[in-house]
């Protein structure tokens, strides 16, 4: 699966979270299990969060434990619960955030390959949208698998910059 196609799978992922539960910033982020870290495929804001960016130490364990560890979709309804998780929250309420659901993307085997982000204003998520969120991820599943997938998770060398 080329960069184009994958990111197009995203970019169509985001499109229908637009549409329910609603999204401001969105941001698909592959699951590295050698480094316990994040790394950002896509970005609705390119400027703030770039693509190939990695979150590693910032991740709370309360976090890890219910998305990656026990494969459970995380809701921050607010700025305070959200402000427990993210260190970035003073950029997300810049964005006009204040609300974020997380949810895994599993394969097959169950394993976590990815995590789809959603912000929104504070208040504007309850549980109901987080069913929607994991409805639209689940209509969407094979193909996100996919993208995720086609995007290694360890090179043998250093990842090259500016290849075409």
């Amino acid at each position: 699966m080329s960069a184009m196609i994958t990111d197009a799978v995203f970019q169509q992922t985001f499109r229908a979270m637009q549409q329910k539960p609603g999204v401001i910033l969105f941001t698909a982020l592959q699951w590295i299990p050698q480094r316990s870290s994040l790394k950002r495929l896509f970005t609705s804001h390119p400027a703030d969060y770039p693509v190939g960016g990695e979150k590693t130490v910032e991740i709370s364990p309360g976090w890890l434990g219910t998305v990656i560890e026990d494969k459970k979709p995380f809701l921050a309804p607010d700025l305070e619960a959200l402000r427990e998780v993210f260190s970035d929250s003073q950029l997300i309420q810049q964005l006009g955030c204040g609300a974020v659901i997380n949810v895994p993307v599993l394969d097959q085997q169950h394993n976590v390959v990815g995590v789809l982000a959603l912000l929104d204003a504070e208040g504007k998520y309850t549980q109901q949208s987080v069913e929607t969120a994991v409805d639209v991820i689940n209509a969407n599943l094979s193909a996100l698998v996919q993208a995720f997938e086609a995007h290694p998770t360890e090179s043998p060398e250093a990842p090259a910059k500016d290849t075409v």
